[in-house]
């Protein structure tokens, strides 16, 4: 049998994962690892706690001992690693817990790694560390990185150590960079389930500057499938670009949220930008198309219904999720902007 360590097991992808790779392919046993911080939530594994080819345990990538204990005992070929601290407002505010989780963490699992001569080290990075681009192109696997905010400066530093790995000790790795994902369990921090959550009760919808900031969607699902090529099929030493072939403005996606709850324009509010907001992103998937035989299935008109859908149909989720400490959140992004 296949052991996976799988690092934020609980988070919004990472737990999506999980849930694909314990319904589909029962020749994998997973160990999921997760610090269970505000974005980890154990209900985002409801009915898959209590398999039998799935092991929680509730602690940090910081703690090397715990990692080679984990790695000893359940025998783990592979780490896939999701854990990450991801939302840039929260890296402008707090720059140092994503230092320490996205670069000392992933360090951390990579000295396990090397020293246990694991077979595999996936790291699931972001689009975000190529920086912005402007109308016209799109991010391939060659464009240099260029960060732009602490968020994404803490990942292409541990995209750069998990390479240095590779390089210096020969820890066969790969890194995925996907563009923005949306689906189920997403913390309602994003802005799609913010403005789902925001709808469904009536509330404004603070939007950045003037709306028109790009992004490439990118349905959960259609991720974890890739990440499942990737662990298959792809060569140790190589970067993978995922996106879904969806640019669309943020307007639009709130538009259609709000054509989909029935829900009027007048809700959307236009606040103070986020500094150093990146204009546009947009993913060149090429190379896993061709090389991996990996496509997204699922289009973004398809994938949107799905996902309001979940929301309308989980309300009691949201509505643990944004009580007590997210609302003190809440109003430091957004109450004075």
């Amino acid at each position: 049998m296949n052991r996976l360590l799988v690092t934020g097991g609980a988070g919004f992808i990472g737990s999506n994962f999980v849930r694909m790779v314990l319904s589909e392919h029962p020749d994998y046993f997973i160990v999921n690892l997760d610090k269970l911080t505000y974005a980890g939530n154990l209900d985002n594994l409801t009915g898959f706690l209590d398999h039998p080819n799935h092991k929680f345990i509730k602690g940090d990538i910081c703690d090397g001992p715990l990692i080679v204990k984990i790695v000893d005992e359940y025998q783990i070929d592979t780490i896939i690693n999701f854990a990450a601290e991801s939302h840039v407002d929260r890296s402008i505010a707090e720059p140092k817990i994503f230092i320490e989780t996205n670069i000392t963490g992933t360090s951390t699992l990579l000295e396990v790694a090397r020293d246990k001569k694991l077979g595999r080290f996936i790291q699931i990075s972001t689009d975000e560390v190529y920086g912005s681009l402007g109308s016209q192109g799109k991010f391939s696997e060659d464009t240099p990185l260029s960060p732009n905010s602490p968020y994404s400066a803490s990942k292409a530093a541990a995209d750069q150590l998990v390479a240095a790995f590779g390089h210096t000790w020969g820890v066969k790795y790969n890194i995925t960079r996907c563009s923005n994902n949306y689906g189920p369990y997403q913390f309602p921090e994003k802005l799609i389930p913010l403005m789902i959550n925001n709808a469904l009760n009536d509330k404004e919808l603070p939007v950045y500057g003037d709306g028109l900031y790009v992004r490439d969607w990118l349905y959960v699902y259609d991720h974890c499938t890739a990440l499942w090529q990737v662990l298959q099929k792809a060569p140790p030493g190589e970067t993978y670009n995922i996106g879904g072939c969806n640019e669309k403005a943020n307007l639009d996606v709130i538009d259609l949220i709000l054509k989909r709850l029935d829900k009027p324009k007048s809700l959307i509010r236009h606040v103070t930008d986020r500094p150093g907001h990146d204009r546009r992103y947009a993913i060149d998937a090429g190379r896993i198309i061709n090389e991996l035989n990996w496509r997204p299935s699922v289009s973004f008109e398809e994938g949107m219904e799905k996902t309001i859908d979940w929301y309308v149909q989980n309300q009691e989720w949201l509505a643990n999720i944004v009580s007590g400490e997210y609302q003190k959140y809440y109003e430091s992004m957004y109450g004075n902007r």
